[in-house]
């Protein structure tokens, strides 16, 4: 606005005035607001936020760790076993380096026998070569009638020419648990064992595995829905450059992925988990697993890191007294259950009364949104991000504590997040899924792998099993 437009304003009356400092008013209002979403997306990273440390760019900075410091040296712990590289007594090869030529009085060593040797040992790996393996029928000719016979072979040899099951499962360990490309995978083959393998049949090896799990993908269903606690996540896949999503159900024992095209409750249910599912969901709070049966456990990493963006970000205190009390339940969690099996009713008592005295504060600190106009928009007032997490805690107070009621539940969703994160990588590394049967290839053969993994099964072997019908998990 030019100078002369003002005073032509201020012409016109005092009502004109007050209207344009009502209207200048309110742009100044949404400025600053927008001001203030901006500085806060700006101030969110790995540290504070769910945000991946990739994200953080030019700008990451030293992170504050949420793990409290012990008395225990850096490095491997007394009594920790190293992995040292050791001589052998039975080398596959040896070689004998001669000491030839004179003596210094000049006396010839050559025919001379030695008294002592000095060894050393080299570890290396030899020349890797493709064995090739003819099977042949016997065809034999019965002597009195001429009646021919011919002997059958195994059923795994059923074509003239063939790749062996273990080249079949050492290239679908390489796609779904080295997370390497096809075209990268070609390459190993060629490289290494003068192997030429096609695209096509690396995806048939796939295809196949994948047709061979398919009781394992339900037993492992079975077992997680029978679980008393399970972990859940989600993550952002794309396939065929569209926007799907991974689904993550696992235990200790068990893992399970599925791709869909949908975030929430549809694809919970279509997945077919969650809705049988009656022990307790160890999830980060998004609001579709609250619509299924069963008790809850929230993830306190992701808590950890709200509490300490809002400390740093907001400056209220409330946020890192409530950090420090989740990590001192913890620690406490932590050592009462190597002898027992839950907190004593009192020290229960004591932790629960000063979370919600922390809670009191919060709230007085954030009191809930006030309307500027008689005209109420639609849906709740927009609150700040401190008032959000508050909320939070204190309607799942329950949930966010449940490590503290049952010592079965984790403090945190970790297991969920680990298993998820692999297949962020495999998407680094191979980027997207070019087929909907592409990602289900992954997905179901990788929770197979995961699954075997951790049963502490060897990886290969599993997989070879599954090329014999005979997989390991059933």
């Amino acid at each position: 606005m030019t100078k002369q437009q003002a005073i032509a304003i201020y012409k016109q009356g005092q009502d004109s005035v007050v209207e344009l400092l009502l209207k200048l008013t309110l742009e100044n209002e949404a400025l600053k607001t927008r001001v203030q979403q901006l500085e806060n997306q700006s101030a969110k990273d790995s540290h504070n936020s769910s945000k991946p440390p990739s994200s953080d760019g030019l700008k990451k900075k030293k992170t504050k760790s949420l793990r409290t410091p012990t008395s225990r040296s850096v490095g491997g712990q007394q009594g920790h076993k190293g992995q040292t590289l050791k001589k052998v007594e039975n080398p596959d090869h040896k070689i004998i380096h001669r000491v030839d030529g004179n003596c210094n009085c000049g006396f010839s060593l050559q025919h001379i026998q030695p008294t002592n040797y000095e060894t050393r040992q080299v570890f290396d790996i030899p020349p890797i070569k493709v064995e090739v393996t003819e099977h042949r029928a016997e065809i034999k000719h019965c002597p009195n009638c001429g009646k021919q016979h011919k002997a059958l072979f195994p059923n795994h040899v059923s074509n003239v020419v063939q790749y062996g099951n273990r080249v079949k499962a050492f290239s679908v360990y390489l796609m779904n648990y080295q997370l390497i490309p096809y075209q990268r995978t070609q390459e190993f083959f060629n490289d290494i064992f003068s192997l030429p393998i096609s695209q096509g049949t690396l995806v048939n090896f796939n295809k196949y595995c994948y047709h061979q799990l398919q009781g394992t993908e339900t037993f492992i269903k079975q077992q997680i829905i029978k679980a008393a606690v399970a972990h859940f996540d989600e993550s952002g896949l794309y396939v065929n450059a569209n926007r799907n999503w991974l689904h993550a159900a696992c235990t200790e024992d068990f893992t399970y992925y599925a791709c869909h095209e949908k975030r929430g409750k549809k694809a919970m249910q279509d997945i077919g988990i969650l809705p049988d599912f009656l022990g307790t969901a160890v999830h980060d709070h998004w609001k579709s697993y609250f619509s299924f049966p069963g008790k809850h456990g929230l993830c306190n990493s992701h808590h950890l890191r709200e509490l300490t963006y809002i400390d740093e970000r907001y400056q209220q205190s409330w946020a890192n007294d409530m950090a420090n009390l989740l990590c001192e339940i913890k620690n406490k969690v932590d050592v009462e259950k190597t002898h027992r099996n839950c907190l004593e009713n009192k020290i229960l008592k004591d932790y629960q009364d000063r979370y919600e005295k922390i809670l009191v504060v919060a709230e007085k600190a954030n009191p809930p949104p006030q309307p500027k106009t008689k005209k109420r928009k639609r849906g709740r007032p927009k609150q700040t991000e401190p008032k959000n997490l508050l909320d939070r805690m204190r309607d799942y107070a329950r949930e966010t504590l449940a490590f503290m009621y049952d010592f079965d539940v984790p403090f945190d969703n970790n297991l969920a997040e680990r298993d998820v994160r692999m297949i962020k990588v495999q998407q680094k590394i191979s980027g997207t899924f070019r087929s909907d049967f592409g990602a289900k290839y992954f997905c179901r053969n990788r929770s197979y792998i995961s699954t075997a993994k951790k049963q502490k099964f060897n990886v290969l072997e599993a997989i070879v099993a599954c090329f014999l019908n005979q997989p390991v998990i059933v």
